[in-house]
């Protein structure tokens, strides 16, 4: 029974080092066809030569230490002189050519991490712009690989690249030591080298065990490192600068900054003490003493006359050398060990990819949408829930869009507007029900072709770091480039003025992270978001959404786009969604939506001669503008006591 315990106990312990050892050294080696058959090769032989190298510059100089005693007796003109002259030759062109090697591996291992990490981030990118919905990137487990996986390759070390370089600078260390204690045995005894190359490996045995533990405990206290990285992102960059000096952060946030970093170092700090102090006492004492061995065991031969002084010199340098071996080895050892990480969360995120979540999209259909919809798109009986919620979003709504018609979209926070836009543009499918396009399921077109027909501008809607032109013209990209449509869009948007005066005009980018680069206000951007929505209405596209399309925008600029938007979507199916009732007013019908359902459905003038939640909320908001007024205030906008057609 104990030996069947101790037996099971060392299998677990070698299923342990081969999980934590052996696995990630065969996944690296795996990366090096993504290097390219020629530069891995190139590489793996100048790290031989460079292993052998020092060996040789060893070997030389035992050979000239022997020779000088002949050659001191013989002269210069003595054939021990000129082995003597040629043993310092060869050492010199050793040691000349450690130094031409050297930075040749570095060339090499740079252009096998950048190719190896270049194939990687083009593999990260692809396979998250693979996903044909959102909501594999909207779950958390997902994100949270994708975050792992993007985190390390960002980074300029401990990136896959720098693993697979790694892995290929171990064959000059191991190749030395090979070297080195085959020479010892050779000059001494088998035993010797056997002795030395056992006493270097034991050293790295218990260098890389060390660092696979100090690993664990780095990614156990990696939250409360990222918290601190927090506080010193959030103090040293512009977005919260203002504030930090309103409200006085600056003392606060030096404080959680240093806690927050305190509280990830003094584990670490402990577990390396623990790790690396204690045990490296045995390690030294091993290697003293298989020194001390060999260099009495070759002291005495040569003492005796069973060694020449050249075997002498060669013995002590290898043993010393070949020790030494056993040290941490920087261009590799953290490089193999963290540099996979990315890797594995890259695999990990792909797995979550191809598992079928609530809502994922698939891209199976090949239907034409050009053209459509020509009678209008309906929700019948959608229902939609997002994974891991608890309630639908969506219960059995029953919605038409008409073709040609602007339909707007109110109702409280929560009630389902984004997410009916979500569905409609098809980032997610209804877990339940279906969207009709002419009577037809969406589901039977190519997802692009669908989307391709529909212009978007989400309230999140993005900023790229890009020109204006290419912010407005990304609405269709497929569309060869077109200045003209680009002013015109713009001029629509009523944008056109404050991006001719950009100092590049409509090539300024928009970041001022680049030179000549121009920063936007909340407004202008918003506009040009309209602008890209409009472009790709002129590309083609028959639906327009617009998500609070004038959150940003002041009670002038508002009231002038909304002046101008019924002859901008003139014949265009628009669905509108906005909070503010001065900007659904003018819809050819309105919808209330609640608890997932359509409430309400009419025009404004009918809503509120309905009386119920529609003209609720519009006296809710109308109040807002009849308070009454508190000393000093400026005087209030006045607002009829009850709604009205005309009630702003």
């Amino acid at each position: 029974m104990a030996g069947d315990e101790r037996r099971a106990g060392i299998r677990e312990r070698w299923d342990a080092y081969r999980a934590e050892a052996v696995a990630p050294r065969l996944l690296i080696v795996r990366q090096l066809p993504h290097a390219g058959a020629g530069l891995a090769a190139a590489l793996l032989a100048v790290n031989v030569l460079l292993g052998l190298m020092p060996v040789l510059f060893v070997v030389e100089t035992s050979v000239l230490i022997g020779r000088v005693p002949d050659a001191v007796r013989g002269g210069t003109d003595s054939a021990a002189w000129h082995a003597l002259v040629t043993a310092f030759l060869v050492a010199s062109a050793a040691f000349a050519g450690q130094q031409v090697l050297a930075p040749l591996q570095a060339a090499l291992g740079e252009r096998v991490q950048r190719r190896v990490d270049g194939y990687f981030t083009r593999r990260l990118m692809a396979s998250s712009l693979a996903a044909v919905g959102i909501a594999p990137l909207e779950d958390q487990r997902t994100l949270d690989a994708l975050r792992e996986a993007s985190r390390r390759l960002e980074t300029s070390w401990h990136t896959p690249g720098h693993a697979t370089a790694g892995l290929l600078a171990l064959v000059a260390r191991y190749t030395r030591l090979l070297a080195l204690a085959v020479l010892v045995g050779a000059v001494t005894a088998p035993a010797a080298g056997a002795a030395i190359l056992g006493a270097a490996l034991v050293f790295r045995y218990g260098q890389r065990g060390g660092q696979r533990k100090y690993a664990r405990v780095f990614k156990e206290h990696l939250p409360a490192e990222r918290e601190a990285a927090y506080f010193r992102d959030v103090a040293t960059g512009a977005d919260a600068a203002k504030e930090i000096r309103v409200f006085g952060l600056a003392g606060w946030l030096s404080d959680r900054y240093r806690s927050s970093h305190l509280d990830s170092l003094y584990p670490m700090w402990r577990a390396r003490r623990r790790i690396y102090l204690k045990p490296y006492f045995g390690y030294t004492a091993l290697g003293l003493l298989t020194a001390g061995a060999v260099t009495a065991w070759t002291a005495r031969g040569a003492a005796a006359g069973t060694f020449s002084l050249t075997a002498l010199a060669l013995a002590l340098q290898a043993a010393v050398a070949a020790l030494l071996l056993g040290e941490h080895y920087p261009e590799s050892d953290a490089n193999t060990q963290f540099g996979m990480d990315a890797v594995r969360g890259l695999a990990d995120f792909e797995s979550r990819l191809a598992e079928r979540l609530p809502g994922d999209v698939t891209a199976d259909a090949t239907g034409d949408a050009r053209g459509l919809p020509r009678e209008g798109v309906r929700f019948r009986d959608v229902s939609f829930r997002y994974a891991g919620g608890r309630r639908p979003v969506l219960d059995g709504l029953d919605l038409v869009l008409r073709a040609g018609e602007c339909t707007a979209i109110v109702g409280l926070n929560g009630a389902g507007k984004t997410t009916l836009v979500k569905l409609l543009a098809r980032m997610y499918e209804p877990t339940g029900g279906t969207v009709l396009v002419d009577g037809q399921d969406v589901r039977t077109f190519a997802v692009d072709s669908w989307r391709r027909q529909i212009a978007v501008i989400f309230q999140d809607f993005n900023r790229y770091e890009l020109s204006a032109a290419d912010n407005i013209a990304l609405g269709a990209v497929e569309r060869p480039p077109d200045a003209a449509a680009v002013r015109s869009a713009a001029q629509k948007a009523g944008v056109a003025g404050a991006l001719e005066r950009l100092p590049r005009g409509y090539d300024t980018p928009l970041s001022r992270q680049y030179e000549g680069g121009a920063q936007l206000s909340g407004g202008q951007w918003q506009r040009v978001a309209i602008a890209r929505a409009l472009y790709a209405l002129d590309a083609g596209a028959r639906v327009l959404v617009l998500d609070e399309p004038t959150a940003a925008l002041d009670v002038r600029a508002e009231r002038e786009f909304f002046s101008r938007f019924v002859e901008l979507t003139r014949g265009v199916t628009t669905l509108l969604i906005s909070h503010r009732f001065s900007s659904v007013r003018h819809a050819d019908r309105i919808v209330v939506l609640e608890d997932g359902r359509v409430a309400e459905d009419g025009t404004h003038g009918e809503l509120l001669a309905r009386g119920g939640r529609y003209a609720e909320l519009f006296r809710l908001q109308a109040e807002r503008f009849a308070e009454p007024e508190r000393p000093g205030a400026a005087p209030a906008v006045p607002a009829p006591a009850e709604p009205t057609e005309d009630t702003p």
